[in-house]
């Protein structure tokens, strides 16, 4: 099993850019697939970005296509989350995701609030 604690959250004013991290220990050869959802108050989680971990392919939800980048880094075991562009409608908390063996992300981390202002 994996471990997964995330940082880098903060309050900022739209426009303005934050950098997500997730550190990922334990068994990290069992890691397939890393996520960030994030969760509005009142609304449900939603899935932002994810990235294969050996080959690095990303996806995006399209509401943060050309603004977020997901990445990580192997060696220090990390995925981070480049934000750009923040919008008010950005405020969440974002939550980092692991999947491992199965379908769905079966790990997840404390979270960490984003919060923009307009």
């Amino acid at each position: 099993q994996v471990q997964l604690v995330e940082s880098g959250g903060g309050l900022v004013q739209a426009g303005d850019s934050l950098r997500l991290s997730c550190v990922v220990s334990g068994r990290t050869v069992s890691v397939n697939t890393m996520g960030w959802f994030r969760q509005a108050p009142g609304k449900e989680r939603d899935f932002v970005a994810a990235i294969t971990w050996r080959n690095g392919n990303t996806y995006y939800a399209d509401s943060v296509k050309g603004r977020f980048t997901i990445s990580r880094d192997n060696v220090k075991n990390t995925v981070y989350l480049q934000m750009n562009s923040l919008k008010p409608e950005d405020t969440a908390v974002y939550y980092c995701a692991a999947r491992q063996s199965g379908p769905n992300y079966d790990t997840w981390g404390q979270g960490t609030q984003v919060t923009v202002s307009s």
